[in-house]
C-alpha cells in the first residue's frame, strides 16, 4: 500500500517535471498505516459529516494526498489526473485546494496552515458532540506536518490552544525526517519539538515512521489519551530512492528516470508507470469499503436520533428569511430610538439579535471582548470541562484565531466569527486570504478602525489596513457609518455562503444617519454605496465617505448648502458590494459632477470610486497619540476641510 503511494507520486512529479517527491515517499508508510487501520472516509460520499478529517498541513507534498483518493476510488481523481498533475484544466494542483476534488478538506500549502486549521476542526467536533453526543459526532482530526509546519509561529498558537481546549480528538503526525530546503534542519533550528508541545499539554511519543507495527501502535495509543497526541515519526526523506533518499535535493525536483528505476528495483516495485497492480488496489479497496459501511451505519443512527432536525439545520445553510425578518426588525428599533454609539457597540447590539436567530453562530475574541464587544449576553464560553458553549476565548493569538475559525467553517455546523483591532488584522492575513481563497463564509471584526481611537497611537491605529483587505479577492470589506448600517453589515455576513466578511468598525460614537422612515426591510448596505444625501437638482459635487467619515461629509454637505453649492452624499461601506452592481445603478449613485473621497485612511484602492482629477480627504501617514477629534483636525479630515477641497475643485 505504501509502495503504491511512491510510485505513483515519483511517475506524476516526473510526468509534470516539476513537484515535491520527498515527503509523499517518506511518509508513504505513515498514511498506509492510517488509512488501512484507522480512518474512516467513504470516497461515495465524501461530505459524510462525521468522517475522519485528514489534513495534509504539508501541502507540497499533495501527491500522497491524490495517490491515496486516486487509490482509495474518489470518482474525480482517476488515473489521468495523476498523468497530469500540476497541469492546467486538471484537479491535481500543485498544493491541495479546497472544492477542487473531493475530499480536500482544506487548502494548504503556506506552512503551518494545515495543523492550524486542523485546531479549529477538532474543536468544531467536540463542540458538534457537546450538542448531538457521540451517535451524531464522533470523528479524529488528523494532521500530516512537516518541519516547516512546526517551525512557523503560528503552530505555536495552535499546539498552545489545543492543548489549553485539551483537543484529544486531534492527532499530528510529524514528518521527522530532519531536512529543510537548505539542507539539514540543524542549519536553522534546535528546538526540541517533543519537548515543546509536551509543555502545550499534548500527549507525544516517537515511533520509526518506516515499522507499520510500531506507527499503528502510537497512534492506537494517540486515539486513546485525552490529550492532542504529537507523533514523531523518524522518516527518511525521499525513502526507496537509493541515491537521493536522505538529502535536501530530493525535497522539490523530480528524481530522474534512472532514479525511478532504480527506486523500483530498490522498492520491488516492477509495475510500469501509473500501474497499481490487483492486490495492492484490494487493500485499497477495502479501506473504501469499510468507510462505506461506517458512513451507512451512520446514516441508520442519524435516521433515529431525536434531535436529527436540529442536526441538519445546523449543517445546512442559514435560514435567510429568518435572518432577514429578525434584522430588519431591529433596524426598525434602532431607526425609532435613533442611538449615537460606536459601530463596535452597535455590532454587539445586532449580535443580540442574530445570535438568537442562528442557534449555530460562534463568537469570539484574541482577548479583545470587551473591546471588540463581540460576546453577546446568552453566549457562554467554551472550556475544555465543557464545550457545549457557544464564545471562544481564543486569547492573544490572532492568527491562530482566525486559521481555527476556517476550520470550523470547513468542518461545518457551526458559523465563526472573531474580533481584534483592525491595526492586527496583518497577524492574520495569511489566515484571511485562505478564507477568501475557499470560499468559507467566516466573519472578522476589527474593531478601533481609524485615528478615531485616539491616544494609544500609531501603533494601534490604521491607516494602511483597509486599503490592503480590499485588494484582497472574495473578502466583503465592510465599514459602517451607523447602527443601522452595522446591522444591515451582519445580516449579510451571517446569510453569506461563499465570501468571507471583515466589518472595519468604530470606537467613537456615531449617530444614526439613516432617515427614520426608511423601510427596514430593505438593505442598502447590500448595494455597497448609495446616496445617503439626494439633491433635487442637478449636483455640483458628489461627497463619497465610509465609516466614521460618512458624518463629517453631510456637515461638509451642508456647508457648502449655505454657499450655494449643491452636494450629493454617498454612503459606501462596501466597496466590493458596490461593483456587483449594474453599471447604471453605479453611475446612478456616483454621478457625472467632481467626486470627493474622504476616509481616515490611505486613499489607494479609492480608484473605484474617484477618478483621478478627483479629490481625497483622509491620510498620507501614519496616525499620532491624542486624543480623537485633535487628530482629526491635524490632518484635516474636517467638515470645514472638505468644504474647501470642494471649491477648490469647483473652481
Amino acid at each position: 500500500m505504501a509502495n503504491a503511494i511512491r510510485a505513483l507520486t515519483m511517475d506524476a512529479v516526473e510526468a509534470a517535471n516539476s513537484g515535491h517527491p520527498g515527503m509523499p515517499m517518506g511518509m508513504a508508510d505513515v498514511a498506509a498505516v492510517l488509512f488501512n487501520r484507522f480512518l474512516n472516509v467513504d470516497p461515495a460520499a465524501p461530505d459524510w459529516p462525521d468522517r475522519d478529517r485528514f489534513v495534509l498541513s504539508a501541502g507540497h507534498g499533495s501527491m500522497l494526498l491524490y495517490s491515496v483518493h486516486h487509490l482509495l476510488g474518489y470518482a474525480d481523481m482517476d488515473i489521468d489526473q495523476l498523468r497530469n498533475f500540476r497541469q492546467d484544466g486538471f484537479r491535481t494542483a500543485g498544493h491541495p485546494e479546497y472544492g477542487h476534488a473531493a475530499g480536500i478538506e482544506t487548502t494548504t500549502g503556506p506552512l503551518g496552515q494545515g495543523i492550524a486549521t486542523a485546531v479549529g476542526m477538532a474543536l468544531a467536533e467536540r463542540m458538534m458532540n457537546a450538542r448531538f453526543d457521540d451517535d451524531l459526532v464522533d470523528h479524529h482530526t488528523y494532521v500530516m506536518a512537516g518541519d516547516g509546519c512546526l517551525m512557523e509561529g503560528i503552530s505555536h498558537e495552535a499546539a498552545d490552544m489545543a492543548g489549553h481546549l485539551k483537543l484529544g480528538r486531534l492527532i499530528v503526525m510529524w514528518d521527522d525526517n530532519g531536512i529543510t530546503i537548505d539542507g539539514s534542519t540543524d542549519l536553522s533550528t534546535s528546538t526540541d519539538q517533543a519537548a515543546r508541545f509536551a509543555a502545550c499539554g499534548w500527549h507525544v511519543t516517537k515511533v520509526d515512521g518506516h515499522d507499520p507495527e510500531a506507527i499503528a501502535q502510537a497512534i492506537a495509543e494517540a486515539r486513546q489519551d485525552p490529550r492532542p497526541s504529537l507523533i514523531a515519526c523518524r522518516t527518511v526523506i525521499g525513502y526507496g530512492a537509493p541515491n537521493k533518499q536522505g538529502g535536501s535535493g530530493v525535497h522539490g525536483a523530480p528524481l530522474g528516470a534512472d532514479e525511478i528505476a532504480a527506486a523500483r528495483k530498490e522498492l520491488g516495485w516492477p509495475h510500469a508507470a501509473f500501474d497499481i497492480p490487483a492486490e495492492a488496489a484490494a487493500l485499497w479497496c477495502a479501506v473504501a469499503e469499510r468507510g462505506a459501511e461506517a458512513r451507512t451505519a451512520w446514516e441508520g443512527r442519524r435516521k433515529a436520533h431525536p434531535d436529527t432536525a436540529a442536526f441538519d439545520r445546523h449543517m445546512a445553510a442559514p435560514e435567510a428569511c429568518r435572518i432577514g425578518k429578525a434584522m430588519a426588525e431591529h433596524r426598525r428599533a434602532l431607526l425609532k430610538d435613533r442611538p449615537k454609539v460606536a459601530t463596535r457597540k452597535a455590532s454587539e447590539m445586532a449580535l443580540e439579535t442574530l445570535n438568537a436567530a442562528m442557534p449555530n453562530s460562534v463568537g469570539g475574541s484574541a482577548d479583545l471582548t470587551g473591546s471588540n464587544n463581540t460576546r453577546s449576553s446568552k453566549m457562554r464560553p467554551v472550556t475544555a470541562e465543557d464545550y457545549s458553549g457557544d464564545y471562544i476565548h481564543y486569547g492573544i493569538r490572532e492568527h491562530g484565531m482566525a486559521a481555527a475559525m476556517n476550520g470550523i467553517a470547513l468542518h461545518g455546523g457551526l458559523r465563526p466569527y472573531g474580533g481584534t483591532f483592525l491595526a492586527f488584522a496583518d497577524y492574520c492575513r495569511p489566515s484571511i486570504r485562505l478564507s477568501a481563497l475557499m470560499g468559507l463564509p467566516v466573519t472578522y471584526v476589527m474593531t478601533h478602525d481609524s485615528i478615531g481611537l485616539g491616544e494609544d497611537g500609531p501603533t494601534h491605529q490604521p491607516v494602511e489596513q483597509i486599503a490592503s483587505l480590499r485588494a484582497m479577492p472574495n473578502l466583503d470589506v465592510i465599514r459602517p457609518a451607523d447602527a443601522v448600517e452595522t446591522a444591515e453589515a451582519w445580516e449579510l455576513a451571517a446569510r453569506s455562503t461563499a465570501t468571507p466578511t471583515l466589518m472595519c468598525l468604530s470606537r467613537q460614537n456615531l449617530p444614526t444617519l439613516r432617515d427614520a422612515d426608511h423601510d427596514a426591510s430593505q438593505n442598502l448596505t447590500a448595494l455597497g454605496a448609495y446616496l445617503l444625501r439626494r439633491p433635487e437638482g442637478a449636483r455640483d459635487v458628489t461627497l463619497i465617505a465610509t465609516g466614521s467619515e460618512v458624518e463629517i461629509a453631510l456637515a461638509a454637505a451642508d456647508l457648502l448648502e449655505a454657499e450655494g453649492i449643491t452636494a450629493a452624499v454617498v454612503s459606501a461601506p462596501c466597496f466590493e458590494a458596490f461593483e456587483r452592481q449594474d453599471c447604471r445603478y453605479r453611475r446612478t449613485v456616483l454621478g457625472d459632477a467632481p467626486r470627493i473621497g474622504i476616509e481616515a485612511a490611505v486613499r489607494q484602492g479609492w480608484d473605484r470610486m474617484l477618478d483621478r482629477e478627483d479629490a481625497f480627504v483622509g491620510m498620507t501617514g501614519f496616525g499620532a497619540s491624542a486624543p480623537a477629534p485633535a487628530l482629526y483636525a491635524r490632518f484635516g479630515i474636517t467638515a470645514e476641510n472638505v468644504a474647501k477641497t470642494a471649491r477648490e475643485l469647483l473652481a
